[in-house]
């Protein structure tokens, strides 16, 4: 496979007036269109080393369709990434803390515990975007107590709140990072976990665009990376951007209507398939000729790649979300017949089925953008919105472990921070939390994880993630490790990346 630079080389010749003579011949016969140049267009270009042939041009590095050689040995085929718009509290949630009850309505100052707005961690984790001294978020110093009561559960004995009852039934198979952290205090952090960018800094590729990027797809007929629900809105597509890897990399959203799963993917009525193949054919032909002429034209390279998925996956998509092929049980299982569950349960079901096909990571969005966002009414808020994802995640664990997808699938159930454990002041609040980068936790499940266990902690009043703690791409670097992808060694020519942005792999968790 040639690279880009040696492309150019052998289409702009070697030297002198070759050069100028190789370019120019190819410019002609692709100005020239469709008439009898084009027929020969495929061989001439095979012999100056632009094409392998009209259906597979080599003018950039191809996305290939069948697996890339990892890095490392996978444990995992295909990721299911849940994503929770607006920040669930992790303290009301799986990071449970009694010492909120216990002094609550006190100051962190009246506690036998460190005050944690003078710990050094709170700058060097923090960084907002007003003014520091106009800054009024994460600083509410009045203790607000738990809104649900919590318990242990399973053999691991690992303690959940009260309201998430069935998942608690899955305990045994979870694997918590309660020390995770990031930087942003405002919902653009919904960005931050998934490209691991603050967004006052130069945007990432998204996790799921360097999956894909860097290992292809297990089904031609697919997308490599699927998208259900999201993204949230226009400003958070950046969680599923590919960025500078190009667009081809980038995830592709899909809706739960077998009718019409995909944007403008439908054939027009009338139109019978042999009539759309030969016009898909005739587009791809076009397309071709222009990318002689642009060699580095990612956006045709993609565009040219779409048509070819697009019209495979007219069939391969329906069919994927078509859950009329499921049991009663199976839907009853992911909450379908009740309207507070059908939702997150269609979203979560399409995902099981997904990946049971052979998609490499699919980005689950299961509420709308920013209904966790609790700053008023926390226990309300919670209380219903728990209601809603707790059966279906329950269900989808279960499920993959029944079919015995569990074992090379990875799941991650995570938000874009937690909740302070001060009762938030603003505008007269009374009863919610605000913001809280500082610590929070994400859980996972599946292939090459622990099962039933805790890593990391927060302090006593869940404030500061302890120790070293976890930003954001520790987590990216422990999926795509599992993916068998070294981040480290996931690079595009050209373009160089941070270290902060190759995180660091959270060993303790792997089996």
């Amino acid at each position: 496979m040639m690279t880009n630079h040696e492309m150019n080389d052998g289409a702009m010749g070697r030297g002198g007036e070759g050069e100028k003579c190789s370019f120019c011949r190819r410019a002609f016969l692709s100005d020239f269109g469709m008439g009898f140049t084009g027929l020969a267009l495929g061989a001439i270009l095979s012999e100056d080393g632009i094409v392998r042939a009209e259906a597979d041009p080599v003018v950039s590095p191809p996305l290939p369709l069948a697996p890339s050689p990892p890095h490392l040995k996978p444990r995992a085929k295909s990721v299911i990434w849940i994503f929770l718009s607006g920040g669930y509290s992790h303290v009301e949630t799986f990071d449970p803390k009694p010492a909120l009850n216990q002094y609550a309505g006190m100051t962190f100052d009246k506690t036998p515990f460190e005050n944690p707005l003078n710990s050094p961690l709170h700058k060097k984790r923090f960084r907002s975007v007003a003014a520091e001294e106009i800054n009024v978020r994460d600083v509410y110093p009045t203790i607000y107590p738990m809104q649900v009561g919590w318990r242990k559960h399973g053999d691991s004995g690992i303690e959940m709140t009260d309201w998430w009852p069935h998942l608690a039934g899955q305990v045994d198979e979870l694997c918590f990072v309660r020390n995770m952290w990031t930087t942003d205090n405002d919902h653009a952090a919904e960005n931050q976990i998934h490209t691991g960018r603050h967004r006052l800094d130069e945007q990432q590729p998204s996790v799921g665009a360097w999956a894909h990027y860097g290992l292809g797809t297990l089904n031609e007929n697919l997308p490599k990376f699927a998208v259900l629900g999201g993204p949230t809105r226009s400003d958070t597509r950046l969680s599923i951007d590919s960025m500078y890897l190009g667009p081809q990399h980038a995830g592709v959203p899909i809706a739960l209507d077998p009718k019409n799963p995909l944007p403008f993917g439908q054939r027009q009525a009338g139109q019978s398939l042999e009539e759309q193949r030969r016009e898909y054919d005739l587009i791809n032909k076009l397309n071709l000729l222009t990318a002689v002429e642009y060699p580095e034209d990612q956006e045709l390279q993609a565009r040219i790649r779409a048509y070819e998925l697009a019209f495979r996956m007219q069939a391969a998509v329906p069919e994927a979300i078509d859950f009329s092929q499921e049991t009663a049980a199976t839907q009853s299982l992911y909450g379908l017949n009740a309207d507070n569950t059908k939702l997150a349960g269609q979203r979560l079901l399409a995902a099981r089925r997904l990946v049971e096909r052979g998609v490499r990571f699919v980005q689950v969005f299961p509420s709308p953008y920013g209904v966790w966002d609790s700053h008023q009414k926390l226990k309300d808020n919670h209380t219903r919105l728990c209601a809603t994802v707790d059966l279906p995640v329950a269900g989808l664990i279960q499920d993959l472990k029944q079919r015995g997808l569990l074992d090379d699938t990875l799941v991650v159930f995570c938000t874009e921070f937690g909740r302070t454990p001060g009762l938030e002041l603003r505008g007269g609040g009374k009863d919610g939390r605000d913001h809280h980068p500082n610590g929070f936790t994400i859980w996972m499940a599946g292939a090459g994880l622990k099962k039933g266990y805790v890593h990391g902690a927060t302090d006593e009043l869940g404030y500061h993630a302890l120790g070293e703690g976890h930003y954001v791409t520790d987590l990216h670097a422990t999926v795509l490790h599992l993916l068998g992808l070294d981040n480290r060694r996931l690079h595009y020519p050209g373009r160089k990346r941070l270290e902060i942005d190759d995180g660091r792999v959270i060993e303790d968790v792997l089996a």
